[in-house]
């Protein structure tokens, strides 16, 4: 990814959606496709399972779950400094996640932050995934609802916060219930959409 005068460009593509879209599935794919890192908030929040285990509370599990996105921006900020484009794998659930986001490419005059949204149509399909999920090996994170009943609990916590406006953020919204073997089609609209992006900010 270069800008016009030949420099490479750093990009931020930062995934946003609900567990069980085809979320982590499409950001990898992404990030195999542009040879760039991919954080996932996902591998840092598994990691606090033990401190969680033995304190067991609900004040701790927020407070958990907050470092975990404090410790990600970091480690995008670092991959940035580097001069790389990075992948963010996170629901991006609160606009105050976006504001950060927005706040640290702001602060690298060659970046580019882009919102990738997964929102599935099919809702079955997204339930069975939801629910299926650790039964094909892939297994599934002990903090992320494992029934379409602690989905709906989940999203009635959110309480609609987590539809808000990206602003100037460039920002596409892609239906991930699609067969598996569409999932190329899917990551060719994404290289298209950044590709766009990317044109367009720099004839600015």
């Amino acid at each position: 990814m270069e800008q016009k005068d030949g420099r490479p460009r750093r990009v931020i593509i930062a995934m946003k959606g609900h567990p069980g879209t085809g979320k982590t599935t499409l950001a990898r794919f992404i990030a195999a496709t542009l040879g760039c890192p991919l954080l996932d908030k996902d591998d840092i929040r598994d990691s606090t399972s033990a401190i969680e285990a033995e304190l067991e509370s609900h004040t701790v599990s927020k407070l958990l779950n907050d470092l975990s996105y404090e410790v990600l921006w970091r480690m995008v900020k670092t991959q940035l400094s580097l001069g790389l484009s990075v992948v963010i794998d996170s629901p991006l659930s609160r606009k105050s996640q976006l504001d950060r986001l927005v706040e640290l490419a702001d602060s690298f005059d060659d970046s580019l932050l882009v919102v990738v949204e997964c929102k599935p149509k099919d809702e079955a399909e997204w339930r069975r995934r939801l629910e299926n999920r650790g039964k094909d090996g892939c297994g599934g994170s002990w903090h992320k609802p494992a029934t379409w009943q602690d989905m709906q609990r989940l999203l009635e916590g959110y309480n609609g916060c987590t539809d808000y406006d990206v602003g100037s953020v460039p920002k596409l919204v892609l239906d991930t219930t699609v067969a598996c073997g569409k999932v190329a089609e899917l990551v060719e609209s994404v290289l298209k959409f950044l590709d766009d992006c990317l044109h367009s900010s720099n004839s600015n």
